[in-house]
């Protein structure tokens, strides 16, 4: 069981410095840049990743609440959809619609006397051939 120790506790701290290193942001690597520690942390398997936590990173807060690297995580867009925007719904209220209800009526009409026609020649399709 020691000996398992011997090889998985170097094995645990390089791989928690390697993901440190790559969770970091450039700014905030201290001495080399970013890949020159991802190259040493993996190269020199002890050493490494004790040197990049005793002496790789900038180790205080960042300002602003920055999230480790510059990809926001946990930060909500302004808006997710328009009808959560409220500018958004402003602006749909502000338009002048073309489309009223009096052309919702003319639509209806318009879509009446089209199905009144085609159900009248639909019948004359059916009573044609008898007709003959």
């Amino acid at each position: 069981m020691l000996r398992a120790l011997i090889y998985l506790l170097p094995l645990a701290l390089t791989i928690f410095a390697f993901i440190d290193c790559l969770n970091t942001p450039e700014d905030e690597a201290k001495h080399l840049p970013k890949i020159a520690w991802v190259f040493i942390i993996l190269l020199f398997w002890i050493v490494g990743p004790i040197v990049w936590l005793a002496a790789g990173k900038v180790r205080e807060a960042p300002a602003g609440g920055r999230a480790p690297s510059d990809w926001p995580r946990g930060r909500r867009q302004q808006w997710v959809a328009p009808d959560d925007n409220p500018d958004f719904l402003k602006s749909l209220k502000d338009e002048p619609r073309e489309d009223g209800p009096r052309k919702d009526e003319a639509d209806l009409k318009d879509w009446e006397a089209d199905l009144r026609r085609r159900e009248e020649e639909l019948k004359r399709r059916e009573n044609g051939p008898e007709a003959s």
